[in-house]
């Protein structure tokens, strides 16, 4: 999604610029890159610059104006972002901070960070959470914990999910005939053609050395018919990836093939025990906590295995509110403990966000702990 050009090669360099790019339409603000919630803070960027055309205004020869268009360099403090999904594109505002001759210090404007065009990114300090996030950006498909197949006759969408974000990595469709009636003759040989197709895209798209499970979702028979292809085709190519694999396959009821639906499959109870960073937690209460007090309790007692936490809270008006989850992060790995930090725009981000927003899976049991006011 963002391809990095050049960054600071010290963790603890201040205001060093990064120059990046948007490799595809995919890319967006929900990877936290480049911003949060809509009208939100920047949780990553402070400034923005690039090369934009001007329009500008001269005096002509006969006392009439001409217009033209010049090249600037423009950097804008961030006040905003927005994602235009239909169009695929992102919209930053904010301040300038640049002097020109054209545009004032401190004139409104908004950048569209076009694909394939660099661009710098700025922060006042690039502390070790920002490095991560944009890292996380440039090569999203490596966190993914989950990858769907989400079906219905006709059509399918190929996801891989994230704890930051889903990105579609193919979608599938193949006109198929009805069932009864004068195309029951190539309705077969349609359907057939329908899952070859899902197979190769597939295969290219889910790699089980990076995903936990991959889920066959779909109304009606769709996914079982597709599911016993996948395993006879399997057998007849010898496909290592997916014999090998074939018990972290899953299957799903869903109520249609669109993305939308995306969401029953998350709330499947086969989904969550694959892959739910709490599994520990629901086998015994006593080993996980929420709420940023018993937290930070749990820290201070070393219990924490693993830190869950949203990336609203990096988000805060306050700046040492920032800083103190920065640090929390950073002091939980350095503890030898993990940190995922899950995007509020995502299925498993709002549902953290309705236990404060930061929970632990601890190593041993604090019971205690209900003791304590959150």
């Amino acid at each position: 999604c963002v391809a990095i050009l050049s960054e600071a090669t010290r963790r603890d360099v201040r205001e060093s610029p990064v120059m990046a790019y948007r490799s595809n339409a995919l890319c967006s603000w929900g990877h936290g890159w480049c911003g949060g919630s809509e009208g939100g803070n920047m949780d990553v960027v402070d400034a923005v610059g690039w090369v934009v055309a001007w329009k500008v205004l001269r005096e002509g020869a006969s006392g009439g104006r001409d217009a033209e268009r010049v090249k600037l360099k423009l950097e804008i403090k961030v006040e905003g972002v927005e994602y235009d999904k239909e169009g695929a594109v992102l919209r930053i505002r904010g301040k300038n901070i640049l002097e020109n001759e054209h545009v004032k210090i401190g004139a409104f404007h908004t950048l569209e960070i076009e694909l394939h065009r660099p661009f710098v990114l700025r922060k006042d300090v690039w502390d070790s959470l920002a490095f991560d996030m944009l890292h996380q950006a440039a090569d999203p498909t490596a966190s993914a914990d989950l990858a769907v197949v989400l079906m219905q006759e006709g059509l399918a969408h190929i996801l891989l999910i994230g704890k930051s974000v889903t990105l579609t990595r193919s979608r599938i469709e193949v006109s198929i005939p009805r069932k009864h009636g004068p195309g029951i003759a190539g309705y077969e040989s349609a359907l057939e053609r329908f899952f070859e197709n899902v197979l190769q895209a597939f295969l290219k798209h889910v790699d089980f050395k990076v995903v936990r499970c991959a889920v066959i979702a779909s109304p009606g028979f769709t996914k079982d018919q597709f599911h016993r292809h996948l395993l006879m085709e399997a057998e007849r190519k010898q496909l290592r990836s997916i014999i090998e694999n074939k018990s972290r396959i899953i299957l799903v009821h869903t109520t249609s093939g669109y993305k939308h639906s995306l969401r029953e499959v998350m709330d499947a109870p086969n989904v969550m025990s694959m892959i739910k960073d709490t599994k520990a937690a629901q086998e015994d209460p006593d080993r996980a906590c929420y709420g940023p007090k018993h937290v930070e309790v749990a820290h201070e007692r070393m219990a924490i295995q693993t830190l869950l936490i949203t990336d609203e809270l990096f988000r805060s008006a306050d700046v040492a509110t920032r800083q103190k989850y920065v640090n929390l992060v950073a002091s939980v790995k350095d503890s030898g403990g993990n940190a995922n930090i899950f995007s509020s725009m995502h299925v498993s981000g709002e549902q953290l966000a309705q236990l404060t927003g930061i929970a632990a899976v601890l190593r041993f049991p604090l019971p205690d702990l209900e003791d304590i006011e959150m």
